[in-house]
């Protein structure tokens, strides 16, 4: 079912997301776990994570979906998506998602790749997968180039993405805003 679960009362567990954006939202009309007496609503917006190219855990892109769709009807506002490197999976995973009834912004997630070893390790920890032409550029390039390599493929990429109206891009950051930085003087945005 949608909406805030009675059952949290009894167990204090968040089994699934949905289940954690159901409780925000029932904060937000001063719902809490505990039955308060002037409870205070919130005023949270609530993101939620999507998956163009399917989440580890689920068996197929429709019943991630399927999951989406859950988690904006327990009340998410918009999504993020997981990192991609080939827009075309974000377009089909939009569409989708719109076909199934989900209308909330998507964002998409970028990850500049800086080094050689994001061509392993980045498939392997997010379950994405990185176009040939990008890794073969990226391989056969020598080590102080390959910021270069994944800075040039993120502005194309989010150059397309803006020409096809995206509502923002969400620039996955972990070491170093400097290649994001660069990415964004390119685009002169």
């Amino acid at each position: 079912p949608v909406g805030y679960d009675k059952t949290l009362d009894e167990n204090r567990v968040n089994r699934f997301a949905s289940d954690l954006v159901a409780q925000i939202d029932a904060m937000n009309t001063g719902r809490y776990l505990e039955e308060l007496e002037h409870a205070a609503p919130t005023s949270f917006c609530v993101g939620v994570a999507g998956y163009p190219e399917r989440h580890l855990e689920s068996p197929n892109l429709t019943t991630g979906i399927m999951r989406l769709r859950q988690k904006i009807e327990a009340g998410a506002e918009y999504v993020v998506t997981q990192m991609f490197y080939d827009n075309a999976a974000y377009f089909s995973f939009v569409e989708a998602c719109r076909a199934a009834g989900i209308a909330v912004p998507i964002i998409p997630g970028i990850k500049i790749i800086t080094n050689k070893s994001q061509l392993t390790s980045i498939p392997k920890t997010f379950h994405c997968e990185i176009p040939i032409e990008l890794s073969d550029a990226i391989s056969s390039a020598k080590d102080d180039h390959v910021t270069d390599i994944g800075v040039a493929w993120t502005v194309e990429q989010t150059r397309e993405l803006l020409d096809w109206g995206v509502p923002s891009v969400h620039f996955y950051v972990m070491q170093s805003a400097g290649p994001a930085s660069q990415v964004l003087d390119k685009l002169d945005v």
